[in-house]
Formats: structure tokens, C-alpha cells, sequence
């Protein structure tokens, strides 16, 4: 170990690292991709690293742990845990879409355990405190004794639910966890300067979800970073998906990685439309020359995004436990042209063709959690030229680890 990394490693706290991986492991990963190796087992099954990870990791950032779309109409709540913590979707009276700590500010008992329309206050169960619908404390029966419900010696508006810091964009539900990080419009703009001669400066402003039954939701036995890593790479295409392989083929596609938290894949030739028949509404800006161009990017840590010239979809990873993730998928379409009944079975038939694609992934997420128990696996290696964009995400992981590891030693 050389002096810096002796240095580095003085400056951990030994009970925050309590069994969690190492600095050295850590660093291993940050060496240029023919050096590297990958992340190891224990990021992948370890409960505490888990934990760690939740803590000091993603919520440092933004991260979706919803669609707004879910809200179906003005007050609306739809509670949801995020790695173990409750919190709570809520749109207002008046349709803004905001976030909150699913918890009493009482005595901390989880408040909602349903979702759906409140007709009137959000009440807990256990002592019938309520709050409105922009979580202001709005009720507390007996709290100054038996028949007093306000108390002078309590004041009601500095006890509303714990806020979040909430942005929807695209239809998915972002919050900021620590309340810290950068804003989220400086966060997406890169995205949307790369997307903008793809879809133009109204893309965003095109597209419309429709309800097509039950959304499309998988449920993997992995970590959620298996999810986002054979995401990123199109390498496995022949072999796990041969049917995408007929229409978007390996030798087609190029890496992505741009900023310091996207990463993906691009095809030239995805030509769903002429296989499927799915002849829908295209972006008004889409260039003509780019018709089959596709792009499919990671937007770290937990959405996955794909953009065609007819559609796009988003996403989200939901890391339920260790090594239990949902992925639970929206599609949307471009105008409200492509809602029409003339469009249904397009429509259908798109969502079916991914519903293939990401059930064929699942054996090999599940199979790449299985081999993290190995003794004989330890990180692996990175192909320099297929697995770039898998190591860039491995890359930000490794980077944030470290920060929080060392803290600003």
C-alpha cells in the first residue's frame, strides 16, 4: 500500500466501515478499464453495504422513486419505500406533484399505508394527528389533555411533515434525500442538450403516457446495480436477446458516456416500426436522415431511458432489497395523436416487444447475482472496448464510495 492510500485509509471511521468493503477494493475500480477490476461481491449481497450505499451514496443525488402519472388526479397520495424508507407521493388541491417522509411527526408511525384520493386530511392511525395535502399539521385532538385540541405551548406549523426535495420531469418523481445536491435542472441538462437534435426544443413537451392496463413491472433476484450495468452495454445482445438482435444488431450500436452520471448505448438501425408494424406518430424535429437512430441511456443511479423517433420509455430501478429489484417500465408516445383508438394496437404491439427484451435480461441479471456469492469471482474484468460504458457507471459508483469512505480527507 502506498502512502496515500495509507493516508486515506487513516482517516475511515472503523465503525462506519464496519463490514463494508474496502478502500483498496474501492480504488481497484477506479484504474483505467484494462487495469480495473469490478466492484466486489460484497457491494453486491452485503446488508450493510446496502445500507451504506442508500445513506451516502444515492441520497446524495437525485433519484425516481415514482411516476407522477401514478397521481391520477388532484389529491392523490401513493405511499412508496425507497430502500427501507417510507415516504409518501402526493398531489395537491391544486395538481403540484410533492414529496414527503411517510411518517407522523408525532410519535413516527408510518402515516399512509394505502394509496388513493383523500377526500378530506391525511389522519394517522394511532393518535389522529392530520395533515392537508401539503403537509401541514392541520389536527391534534387531546394534545393539551382530554377535550383540548390545541395547546399554546405547541405550535402546529413547525411540526407539518417532513418535505423532500421533489422535481418531475419526464413524468418520473425525483427526490433529493439529503437536501444537498445540486439542482436538478443542472443535473438533467446534459441529457437534454444531447437529446435536443433528436427530438427538438419541444420533445419533452410531446410526449403523453397512456394507460395501457397494467404497467409493466419485473421483479429480479439482484442488486439493483446488476440492473444498471447490463443495461449500459449492448455486448450481451446476441446471445440473450437474438430477436432484438434481428433488428437492432450488435455491430449497429456505439457507446455512450457523457457528463460524469449517464452512460448507455445507441443503435443506428433500430427499425421496430418496419418489424413490428408499429407505425406511430414520430417527434416533429426528429431528423429525417435519423429516423432509425436510438439511444438508451442510464441516468445515475436508478433510471433507464430509451428514446426512438415514435416513442420513448423510462424506467425505473427500484432496489427493493440486497438482492431484490423492481424494474417498472412507462412507455410514452409522441402528440396527442398517438393516443387515438387507431393507434391501440401500435401501442401494444411496442410495449410487448419490450416486454420481450426485458424479460430476456432477467436470467442473466438473476445469473450475474448468483455468481456474486462465489469465492471464485472478485470483481471481474472489463472488455476495453464493449464494456466502457459498464465501467463508467462502476466508475461514478466506485467515486461516490470513496467520498463518503474517506469523507474530505
Amino acid at each position: 500500500m502506498n502512502q496515500a492510500n495509507a493516508n486515506a485509509n487513516a482517516n475511515i471511521n472503523p465503525n462506519k466501515n464496519a463490514n463494508l468493503i474496502s478502500l483498496t477494493q474501492i480504488e481497484s475500480v477506479l484504474h483505467p478499464i484494462t487495469e480495473s477490476s469490478g466492484m466486489p461481491n460484497e457491494a453486491y449481497v452485503s446488508e450493510d453495504y446496502f445500507a451504506f450505499e442508500r445513506d451516502h451514496i444515492l441520497s446524495k443525488t437525485w433519484v425516481c422513486i415514482g411516476f407522477a402519472s401514478d397521481l391520477k388526479t388532484n389529491g392523490y397520495i401513493k405511499p412508496v419505500d425507497f430502500m427501507g424508507l417510507p415516504l409518501l407521493m402526493m398531489r395537491n388541491r391544486q395538481g403540484e406533484v410533492q414529496a414527503f417522509h411517510n411518517v407522523c411527526s408525532h410519535r413516527g408511525m408510518k402515516l399512509v399505508q394505502q394509496e388513493g384520493i383523500v377526500q378530506g386530511s391525511i389522519r394517522c392511525p394511532y393518535h389522529s394527528w392530520s395533515y392537508d395535502l401539503d403537509g401541514r399539521l392541520k389536527g391534534t385532538p387531546h394534545i393539551g389533555g382530554v377535550g383540548n385540541h390545541k395547546d399554546e405551548r405547541f405550535r402546529c406549523e413547525d411540526h407539518g411533515l417532513k418535505a423532500l426535495r421533489a422535481k418531475v420531469w419526464m413524468d418520473m418523481v425525483f427526490v433529493n434525500l439529503s437536501g444537498d445536491a445540486a439542482p436538478f435542472e443542472t443535473h438533467i441538462e446534459p441529457l437534454l442538450q444531447r437529446w435536443k437534435p433528436f427530438w427538438g426544443e419541444t420533445g419533452l413537451d410531446q410526449i403523453r403516457h397512456v394507460e395501457m392496463g397494467e404497467e409493466l413491472e419485473i421483479e429480479v433476484k439482484s442488486n439493483w446495480k446488476l440492473a444498471v450495468e447490463n443495461y449500459c452495454e449492448a455486448y450481451h445482445l446476441p446471445w440473450v436477446h437474438p430477436a432484438l438482435n434481428t433488428y437492432s444488431k450488435l455491430e449497429d450500436h456505439y457507446n455512450i458516456m457523457f457528463a460524469d452520471h449517464f452512460a448507455g448505448q445507441g443503435s443506428y438501425k433500430y427499425n421496430l416500426s418496419d418489424t413490428q408494424g408499429t407505425h406511430l406518430p414520430k417527434f416533429e424535429d426528429w431528423p429525417e436522415d435519423k429516423l432509425r437512430h436510438a439511444e438508451y441511456v442510464a441516468l445515475f443511479p436508478n433510471v433507464l431511458l430509451g428514446i426512438q423517433a415514435d416513442h420513448v420509455f423510462a424506467m425505473m430501478i427500484d432496489p427493493i432489497s440486497v438482492e431484490k429489484t423492481i424494474e417498472k417500465l412507462r412507455l410514452y408516445f409522441v402528440g396527442d395523436g398517438s393516443t387515438e383508438d387507431k393507434y391501440a394496437a401500435c401501442r401494444t404491439a411496442t410495449l410487448e416487444s419490450w416486454r420481450v427484451v426485458f424479460g430476456e435480461d432477467i436470467s442473466a441479471v438473476e445469473g450475474l447475482q448468483k455468481g456474486r456469492h462465489s469465492p471464485g469471482f472478485g470483481g471481474g474484468v472489463f472488455s476495453p472496448e464493449m464494456d466502457l460504458p459498464t465501467h463508467f457507471f462502476q466508475t461514478w459508483l466506485a467515486t461516490q464510495a470513496k467520498a463518503a469512505l474517506v469523507g474530505d480527507a
